[in-house]
């Protein structure tokens, strides 16, 4: 499935990444911020945008998710420092994504709530259906939220589902995670030794590890039946409880101090959702605290030095009167500036050159351009006055304002100053108006950009996929069925060469289970597809028996040497275990659900062409092997040796062959015998010189010396032969 998450870095996030890659499911992430460098785990894309973005819609459309989930409440792009401000870009934030989220035609949607929405508790366990009681701004958002979602799924007829969760808390690796009860409590433990409580209030703590889990098992439902559930451990512990444990587990002296207050009993019930999809919670919230409390006290510097500090006084102030020292800078300018006119103005009166000049007017022009509208008049009123006190020096105030001149002088001074500082602050508002435009347009076309960019990288992968045809049943036919072209003999040594060449890896083993105890190795590609050995008791090996033995293919998620990548087994009609494969190396991204299935697929071709042969070789018993006995006769021996000689030089097999000293006479008696001293993988048969042979597979020279000394302790002369099956080769050629 393609997983579309949606969040702030933090640990529950990146836990339902792990989760779901680890399902084999393809995960895309949105962070909700532009620039975005947090420690993410790997996802198949990230996309950095804010959740206002415009552009949520092509991503939808680009990733078709299935499931998408919103951390909502649990979201660490909002702090709530502020709640008015984080209320408005919360909710304006979710609607953009649930109105993006309307243009995928299918997926789920998953919301994920918090007990907060229910500020004051009641009596009894609380319900989905029992009425929002918040009382904070970050409650009502929520809970708003939650009555947003509702109406979408109805309205729109999408499938949206709420998940609220009781009280989740973590395990915080720094102070901004410590926010819910439990690590609050440990925090205020570190600080100030002491843990401020309410002794009756009751609460129902869920673990972030059993949290994951079951936003998993909703995910993964093909269907569900309410839009609300309640996701809670139903483990109730009061304040005090929680502090006692907390208590015992610091290594200083903490006081625990109680508060007064109405106690409240706020646990969610979780019977709705354990009844549709199972809730086993596998915290043990003790050992979890301990686990808290120790890793918070070894890195109380990371938790403690961190803390908030209040700035300088001046600093207070410089931020306060910042705005008024920003706005007043223009007046002082015109201020300052007024003296030289008025200084170039009085020289200029009685003036041959200049007494037309009118430097007023320059100076209000000048801030009318600078500065706009509001400075223009500014100046215009410095200039009246130094005007009126020029005019002063030769006539009386009185003569001054009923001098008809003035009063045209000062209404062309203000209507020049006027329209020109507002066609300059019309500019100036059309020239930001382009610039915001260009900005937001360059924005978008970068938007368009990342997600092309991203959607090309898409693109290459599907398309090598395609290209080289890994999961296509064509060429996987194309391949296995080459099998049918080899001896019956031949099968399992080729079958080997096949999975290597369709799941691109060079070590590849496949073991024959011989008894309910054993599986010997057949065929191997390299040595390291032979680590397991020749012999393996194939129901002691844990979680790939516990796989195989389930008709599950076994993925090695560990990493473990000491076990393949994959495994999985064949089974015969009687559904039984009768070859198991197993590929020993291969690429992490590759250890898919995809992966596992086209080794599935692959498994049950080539168990078709083993069926083949062995009902080929079942027909032709009779005529293959003597009389009452296990030994092949000359024929059939000759063509089995001639498959172990090709699967040697191959590399695919290693086998040693034994010389039996007796006469023809003694063959019966002594096949007889060595059927109880041999493997079920080693062969008996005649060769052309009429003499008794025994065929030791996946055996070395140094290994066959225990074979030898088991039947020459038993009577019978035995030797080992010098370069084995080549030298009967070259004995017939």
């Amino acid at each position: 499935m393609n997983i579309l998450l949606i969040g702030g870095c933090g640990s529950l996030i990146n836990n339902l990444i792990v989760k779901f890659k680890k399902e084999g499911h393809r995960v895309y992430l949105i962070t909700g911020k532009r620039y975005s460098n947090d420690p993410y785990q790997r996802v198949f894309e990230k996309y950095n945008f804010p959740y206002e973005a415009s552009c949520l819609k092509e991503i939808f459309e680009s990733v078709r998710p299935d499931i998408t989930i919103y951390l909502g409440a649990f979201d660490t792009n909002y702090k709530w420092d502020n709640e008015e401000a984080e209320a408005v870009h919360y909710s304006s934030g979710l609607m953009n994504i649930l109105m993006s989220f309307t243009t995928n035609d299918s997926g789920r949607f998953i919301y994920l709530s918090s007990d907060e929405v229910f500020g004051l508790g009641l009596d009894r366990d609380i319900t989905e259906y029992d009425d929002k009681t918040s009382v904070t701004v970050k409650g009502m958002v929520l809970a708003q939220a939650e009555e947003m979602c509702e109406s979408y799924k109805i309205y729109k007829g999408i499938d949206i589902i709420t998940l609220r969760m009781d009280h989740l808390f973590t395990f915080p690796k720094k102070r901004s995670e410590a926010m819910d009860i439990c690590t609050q409590m440990c925090l205020t433990a570190l600080e100030d030794a002491t843990i401020t409580i309410n002794p009756e209030n009751v609460h129902s703590l869920l673990y972030e590890s059993d949290a994951v889990q079951f936003i998993f098992n909703v995910a993964k439902s093909p269907s569900h039946t309410y839009s609300l559930y309640n996701i809670s451990s139903q483990q109730e512990i009061t304040e005090k409880e929680l502090a006692d444990i907390i208590v015992e587990h610091m290594h200083s002296p903490v006081v625990i101090v109680n508060r007064d207050g109405a106690p409240i009993r706020r646990v969610l019930s979780g019977k709705l959702f354990e009844r549709e999809f199972g809730s086993n919670t596998v915290c043990d919230l003790d050992k979890v605290i301990q686990k808290i409390t120790a890793y918070m006290q070894k890195n109380r510097y990371v938790f403690l030095n961190d803390l908030d500090k209040k700035p300088p006084f001046y600093k207070i102030i410089l931020d306060k009167a910042g705005w008024f020292i920003h706005a007043i800078i223009p007046f002082m300018e015109n201020l300052v500036a007024f003296i030289p006119f008025f200084m170039l103005n009085n020289r200029a009166v009685g003036s041959q050159y200049f007494a037309n000049l009118d430097f007023y007017l320059l100076y209000v022009l000048l801030f009318a351009i600078v500065y706009g509208q509001q400075q223009a008049i500014f100046s215009a009123v410095l200039a009246v006055i130094g005007y009126i006190f020029r005019q002063m020096y030769d006539k009386t105030g009185f003569e001054v304002l009923l001098d008809s001149n003035t009063y045209v002088w000062i209404a062309q001074l203000f209507i020049i100053g006027m329209a020109v500082g507002y066609l300059r602050d019309q500019i100036k508002k059309l020239r930001k108006e382009s610039v915001d435009e260009r900005d937001f347009l360059s924005l978008q076309l970068r938007d368009i950009r990342d997600i092309n960019t991203t959607n090309v990288r898409v693109k290459d992968a599907l398309e090598t996929q395609i290209v080289n045809q890994n999961d296509s049943m064509g060429k996987i036919y194309k391949i296995t069925s080459r099998l049918d072209q080899y001896s019956p003999e031949e099968v399992l040594f080729y079958g080997a060469e096949m999975v290597s060449s369709l799941v691109k890896s060079k070590d590849v083993a496949i073991y024959v289970v011989s008894n309910s105890q054993y599986a010997r190795l057949f065929s191997a590609t390299s040595e390291k597809a032979r680590t397991m050995g020749n012999s393996l008791r194939y129901k002691e090996t844990g979680e790939l028996y516990d796989s195989i033995g389930n008709k599950e293919v076994y993925i090695n998620r560990k990493l473990d040497d000491e076990f393949p990548m994959m495994a999985n087994a064949i089974y015969d009609d009687e559904d039984k275990i009768q070859i198991i494969v197993m590929v020993w190396t291969m690429p992490w991204e590759n250890m898919t659900l995809g992966e596992a299935n086209q080794l599935v697929i692959i498994s049950a071709l080539i168990k078709n062409a083993i069926i083949r042969s062995s009902r080929y070789l079942d027909a032709l018993a009779e005529k293959r092997y003597l009389e009452d006995t296990r030994i092949l006769n000359k024929e059939a021996f000759k063509d089995l040796t001639n498959a172990y000689l090709n699967a040697e030089r191959e590399g695919l097999a290693e086998c040693v062959l034994l010389r039996i000293n007796a006469d023809a006479s003694e063959f019966v008696s002594l096949g007889n015998r060595l059927e109880k001293l041999l493997r079920e993988s080693d062969i008996m048969g005649i060769y052309e010189d009429d003499r008794l042979y025994i065929l030791l597979s996946n055996t070395k020279k140094e290994d066959s010396r225990f074979a030898i000394e088991r039947i020459t302790g038993n009577g019978i002369d035995c030797e080992y032969v010098e370069d084995g099956v080549r030298c009967l080769r070259s004995d017939a050629t």
